[in-house]
């Protein structure tokens, strides 16, 4: 199924039938403010092991991140941090960043089973948002594989729709979206460390 969503004004009824396609274990792909990515609720491990599967990773090695609400959310997943890193993010946040911060016992323990971190985005995009705030949970945020040979079909909701929609229940078609990955930035340590750099303006969040 392909569901049309428009970021300015997300239709209530299609947000809440995507909800309850989450709930009841389904697997999404979903627009972000950077790469449409795969979804399901963090708490279905059933559903996150489809994920790994579609995407041909070993679940006990992922690097899969969660989208939250907000700030009030994020610090119910992570553990407290510094007012240094705090300020950084939320000048970041919501935005094409994804931190990696120590996760604390609320992140189910099949998303984290290599480290006890969780990597946490904010996208700067309503469709997700409204998602996870009408679901009260975070969802799962893992982008559609991308090659640089293959653009059009990485931007493309319906090109996307044509190659994964045998493996999953709801594609959301929020219009043509980036091509390029978040940035992420670990603070799992006393030393902030880049790990990849993709959208988003470090500059500005760093040395404001």
């Amino acid at each position: 199924m392909i569901i049309k969503l428009y970021e300015e004004n997300p239709n209530d009824r299609q947000i809440r039938q995507v909800v309850e396609c989450l709930n009841d274990g389904g697997v999404i792909i979903y627009p972000t403010d950077t790469l449409y990515g795969f979804g399901c609720n963090i708490f279905k491990q059933k559903a996150i092991e489809r994920i790994a599967k579609i995407k041909g990773v070993d679940i006990k090695q992922n690097t899969f991140s969660i989208v939250c609400h907000n700030l009030s959310q994020m610090s119910d997943y992570a553990k407290p941090i510094s007012n240094e890193y705090f300020k950084i993010i939320k000048r970041a946040l919501p935005g094409p960043f994804t931190f990696i911060l120590n996760a604390n016992n609320k992140v189910p323990k099949h998303l984290n089973r290599k480290k006890k971190q969780v990597g946490i985005r904010i996208p700067n995009n309503n469709i997700p948002l409204r998602i996870v705030e009408s679901s009260n949970s975070p969802i799962l945020s893992t982008s559609i594989d991308i090659k640089k040979e293959d653009l059009d079909f990485c931007t493309n909701p319906e090109l996307i729709y044509e190659k994964y929609k045998d493996k999953i229940d709801i594609m959301i078609d929020g219009g043509i979206c980036e091509i390029s990955p978040s940035t992420v930035v670990d603070m799992t340590s006393n030393e902030i460390e880049i790990i990849r750099e993709g959208k988003g303006d470090l500059e500005n969040i760093f040395y404001q």
